[in-house]
């Protein structure tokens, strides 16, 4: 049976329950930052960056404001302030016949809010929150 992996993801961020990142995310999904400019390759990698991002963008604030899919990929829109910047992006997430997500990419404006990111995105992957 495929996942509807769009509409799990939805229900993810609206519940904020990063335990589900594991059921949708495949072995070898690929992770692209805004503010890394390798990919960032496998399943655990990918959660924690995930799980960080949760904490970094999902405050009441949060919101996909656009949304374009087909059979396996889509790519939503969002904004989100963040300690008094406006953040506009999308998340761009690709997903196999299984409904597993196999590519998750995060692009970010303006250059303020990439900044503004980087910083609290590091913070988090370091542990300092």
């Amino acid at each position: 049976m495929t996942l509807d992996t769009l509409a799990r993801w939805h229900k993810v961020v609206e519940t904020r329950n990063t335990d589900e990142l594991n059921a949708l995310l495949d072995d070898n999904v690929v992770f692209h930052s805004p503010v890394v400019h390798t990919p960032q390759a496998g399943k655990a990698i990918t959660s924690l960056y995930l799980q960080a991002a949760f904490h970094v963008f999902f405050n009441p604030t949060f919101r996909y404001v656009r949304e374009l899919s087909s059979s396996h990929d889509a790519v939503l829109e969002f904004q989100v302030e963040i300690d008094g910047i406006a953040v506009n992006g999308v998340d761009m997430i690709k997903w196999d016949d299984e409904g597993k997500i196999t590519e998750f990419k995060v692009m970010v404006r303006p250059l303020k809010a990439i900044n503004l990111i980087h910083q609290k995105m590091a913070a988090m992957l370091q542990g300092g929150r």
